[in-house]
């Protein structure tokens, strides 16, 4: 196996879904679904979040371009609509996830420096290889604080 970002992006995110999905599951079931003071996001709108985030991930490596389609709406139904059904969430987020891992692999060295255009600044295509195991890695993390607020 060669040792290259590629490869430590696509295991580390791998392990990064693991690791999210079990921090929500260990949430009491009740409170998977919990908004602290009814202003915060939950664990499931999180979870949502990096399915469909993971998905718009692929679209950018495949044409080295953020979707011109984006519709934030659309976006955010999206992750409304997965938030009802845990069943399909997880098995969104891990499609999604290995899809992503699959198109990781895809990108030669050569490609990362590539800058891509987005509406919050420019990124290079190895920062967008990087997203969903940073953003996984991060909700990791706010479900943590979630659960030590139950404590």
């Amino acid at each position: 196996m060669s040792n290259t970002l590629q490869t430590f992006l696509a295991t580390a995110t791998a392990k990064a879904m693991e690791d999210l999905i079990k921090v929500h599951l260990q949430l009491p079931e009740d409170k998977r679904d919990w908004s602290p003071m009814g202003k915060a996001r939950t664990s499931l709108n999180m979870l949502a979040e990096c399915a469909v985030m993971n998905e718009v991930t692929i679209a950018m490596i495949e044409s080295r371009a953020f979707p011109a389609d984006f519709d934030m709406p659309a976006y955010e139904k999206a992750i409304s609509d997965l938030c009802s059904d845990w069943s399909k969430l997880e098995a969104t987020l891990r499609k999604n996830t290995e899809s992503a891992i699959a198109a990781i692999h895809t990108v030669p060295d050569s490609d990362l420096p590539l800058e891509i255009p987005m509406p919050w600044g420019v990124y290079t295509l190895a920062q967008v290889l990087a997203y969903p195991y940073w953003n996984m890695s991060y909700h990791e993390g706010q479900i943590t604080y979630l659960a030590s607020m139950l404590d």
